[in-house]
């Protein structure tokens, strides 16, 4: 892709990207190929500036970052006011979007929330996942729903000011929405604009073996904003059986028919490719070079997998 189409669709993953415009004058969605962006999280830890991650970013030809705003992430939530626009103009120096957002936000009532949505509303970015609710007693679920959808209330109603939507990540283990009908009792009585599903077929996987899965991504379709992309399998270590993060298309989820799903229902918001898998490095020089070569590896499969099943964009 040369500079000036990648610019091009940048522009439209862009477009895609923004707060919904009345229904006469919606745009019409990028291309899911022109949707994808990179989880930040694996270079997180490195010592790496905004810029560094914007070039390593634009050597892959994607929409842009799934950018980390919480503790340890790129941007320090507690000073997003100040550091998430210098963030997002180095990633549009580089012709790149922030489609999404990966906060640790779980109410209105943390101190970053406010700055951190309003911050997106004025650089135009629509997502943004939420942090992750427990279950202390699975026996005592309904009572924990109950309490989780006050808090998720309130930061619909602080997002409806700002123009944004939060997505629910269907997170394996003791996680509200792992279980994906959970996460649907959950919302299903929230305002489906500000608030929807951030679904994970992989962490779906986990949790829904040969079937649930897609029972689960039937059921959360009409409200699906954001998608993960990972990969995992299963291995017996020390005698327990544990999951293990992989390249795509080494593991276990069924891509094809996850991809076929995906192109049946509507869905204009982002795919976020994580590299969950350690790419190694020893140094900060080596550790960019391998993230850049496992990325490039993952969004080659990708991209394969989404021109089976969008032939037409």
């Amino acid at each position: 892709m040369n500079r000036r189409s990648f610019l091009q669709a940048g522009v439209l993953a862009a477009g895609a990207l923004r707060p919904a415009a009345p229904a006469a004058a919606q745009p019409q969605a990028a291309p899911l190929r022109n949707r994808i962006c990179l989880f930040t999280d694996h270079l997180d830890d490195s010592g790496f500036t905004y810029a560094e991650v914007a070039a390593h970013l634009a050597q892959l030809g994607i929409s842009g970052p799934d950018l980390t705003v919480r503790s340890g992430g790129l941007v320090p939530p507690e000073r997003a006011s100040e550091e998430l626009p210098k963030a997002v103009a180095a990633f549009r120096e580089r012709g790149l979007a922030v489609p999404m957002l990966t906060t640790h936000l779980t109410a209105a009532s943390d101190p970053a929330a406010r700055a951190i949505l309003a911050a997106m509303r004025t650089l135009g970015i629509r997502h943004y996942k939420l942090g992750y609710y427990h279950y202390d007693d699975p026996a005592r679920w309904r009572t924990r729903l109950e309490a989780v959808r006050r808090e998720v209330e309130g930061l619909v109603r602080l997002g409806r000011e700002f123009g944004v939507t939060a997505g629910l990540h269907n997170h394996a283990g003791a996680s509200v929405g792992g279980a994906i009908w959970d996460g649907w009792e959950l919302l299903q009585p929230l305002d489906a604009q500000g608030v929807g599903f951030y679904y994970d077929p992989a962490q779906a996987t986990i949790e829904g073996g040969n079937h649930g899965w897609k029972l689960g991504f039937h059921r959360v379709s009409e409200r699906l904003k954001m998608v993960a992309i990972k990969d995992f399998v299963w291995e017996k270590t020390g005698g327990e059986w544990r999951t293990r993060w992989v390249p795509l298309g080494e593991g276990m989820v069924r891509w094809p028919e996850f991809f076929r799903m995906l192109a049946q229902v509507p869905f204009d918001g982002p795919l976020s490719l994580h590299i969950e898998y350690d790419p190694g490095g020893a140094t900060k020089a080596a550790r960019l070079e391998n993230s850049l070569a496992a990325a490039t590896r993952d969004l080659k499969f990708l991209r394969g997998q989404i021109d089976a099943a969008f032939p037409k964009g």
